[in-house]
């Protein structure tokens, strides 16, 4: 019998930006360095609606429609993966330094 696991972490080289674009069905870049106190901004560039979704639900956006923004400024440090609720083969990962 095969257990059901977790999503794994994006295997990415992390991107030092604030900015993430949700195109494709995925999160560009997939793996974003920032410091604490950092406001990151999500944009869906999709026709689909996608959210931004933290697995450990830190911030959810809403079902984003095209061009819409969702921001989350992180004021703890951490891993942060998150997925779009709608498509959960969307992962991706905000680390916090």
């Amino acid at each position: 019998m095969v257990m059901p696991t977790a999503p794994s972490a994006p295997v990415a080289t992390p991107v030092a930006t604030t900015s993430v674009a949700i195109q494709n069905f995925a999160f560009s870049p997939q793996v974003i360095v920032v410091p604490v106190g950092a406001k990151v901004t999500w944009t869906n560039q999709d026709v689909e609606q996608h959210t931004v979704t933290a697995l450990d639900r830190a911030f959810n956006s809403d079902a984003l429609n095209q061009s819409q923004p969702f921001s989350f400024t992180f004021a703890k440090p951490g891993t942060y993966q998150y997925q779009c609720l709608i498509h959960p083969q969307m992962l991706a990962t905000v680390v916090v330094r």
